[in-house]
């Protein structure tokens, strides 16, 4: 874990934060892990990360409207963003994944390091604290608002939220219809519902993936 601590540039009182960031929901249920796996973490570590990142953007942008702000945040937290932060520290190769994940490839699936990189960051913030994770987010998202292109990214369900709020009466929601396939190879399928009506369906490796191919369909049916 030594090498993993240098390029995360923190070293942890407590060990097992890291080793639950780094336990594959695969590996903890082929070996039945005791500590389980790091789907909790990477919860934590998905609004840690937002909320750095939107505060960063609040205070050094005090000229970009709420939707601008909205739009720049999902390009430095989506899946893309974090599965690149993930290889940046080579996380796949400290993966704890079943035999079936590793077979198929799971230590370079996008799906896999971007969650990867959202549970480590969880792990940061509760072994040392809010700065000591804001500086370890900032440094990979920083040197990527640099580089960004405007339109690298098109985040449709912040597209779609923000057309469909200028009703306020409406009402979107993402419904997970379907999950199949084994550990190492899931396939999500979603709906997104405005009102209880059906206006896209969407699928992927992972659900915000599938969430978003859901909003893309949504758009194209609605003529955008």
């Amino acid at each position: 874990m030594t090498e993993l601590e240098e390029k995360i540039g923190h070293r942890f009182n407590n060990q097992d934060y890291l080793q639950t960031a780094l336990t594959h929901s695969s590996y903890a249920n082929e070996t039945k892990c005791r500590g389980g796996s790091n789907e909790r973490l990477e919860f934590l570590g998905d609004s840690v990360l937002g909320f750095v990142v939107a505060d960063y953007l609040y205070k050094n942008f005090p000229n970009l409207p709420e939707g601008e702000l909205t739009k720049k945040r999902a390009s430095l937290v989506c899946e893309k963003a974090c599965c690149g932060f993930s290889k940046q520290l080579d996380l796949g190769k400290f993966l704890l994944l079943s035999h079936g994940e590793q077979n198929s490839g799971g230590r370079t699936r996008s799906s896999i390091l971007a969650d990867a990189f959202e549970s480590v960051t969880a792990a940061v913030y509760l072994d040392g604290g809010m700065e000591e994770a804001r500086s370890f987010i900032l440094r990979f998202v920083l040197p990527l608002m640099k580089e960004a292109k405007p339109k690298a990214f098109k985040d449709y369900k912040t597209a779609l939220q923000e057309i469909i709020q200028k009703n306020p009466e409406e009402m979107l929601e993402y419904v997970l219809t379907g999950e199949s396939g084994p550990d190492h190879d899931k396939h999500f399928t979603v709906e997104v519902h405005l009102n209880s009506n059906v206006i896209g369906k969407g699928g992927g490796r992972s659900k915000k993936e599938a969430e978003q191919q859901a909003a893309r369909e949504a758009m194209e049916l609605m003529g955008y």
